[in-house]
């Protein structure tokens, strides 16, 4: 199963949860990221990058902008805010039946956005984390019960 997460700039949510759901280690899902307004090549968010050494996930990552090709070798398209489903959306019309906000795919309760960590301190990223981090066992949950995984 080949699952893309998708955010705005592709430094900070797209690439943590990415980051989270490899280092489950499914042999069956491949998992990439990328951003709506992303410049190809940037780097992690330093804050980032120290959430997820803190939590010992490794990750590797450049930033990529999400594009048409992107959309058809994805199964799955969660993107972090409705906002950005709708671009994913207006770009690949007929990606709709594979493009989810993660918190609506999941059926989380706290809402449909990830907070945006963007510019914030440790904490705020920490706390972007936690939002991803359950969300993502969620999904993990629910692609157990489709049989997915």
């Amino acid at each position: 199963m080949n699952i893309y997460f998708i955010c705005t700039g592709n430094t900070c949510r797209s690439p943590m949860a990415a980051a989270i759901l490899q280092a489950k280690n499914y042999e069956n899902i491949t998992v990439r990221s990328a951003g709506i307004y992303a410049h190809e090549g940037s780097d992690m968010s330093l804050n980032a990058k120290e959430i997820l050494h803190r939590k010992n996930i490794s990750q590797s990552h450049r930033s990529s902008r999400f594009t048409v090709e992107d959309a058809q070798w994805a199964d799955l398209i969660l993107t972090m805010t409705t906002a950005h489903k709708e671009m994913v959306l207006r770009l690949v019309e007929d990606a709709a039946h594979k493009t989810f906000t993660l918190n609506e795919y999941v059926a989380m309760e706290t809402g449909l956005d990830i907070q945006d960590p963007f510019g914030g301190n440790l904490q705020v990223y920490e706390q972007t984390y936690e939002q991803l981090n359950e969300a993502i066992n969620k999904l993990e949950t629910k692609l157990k019960l489709e049989d997915k995984i």
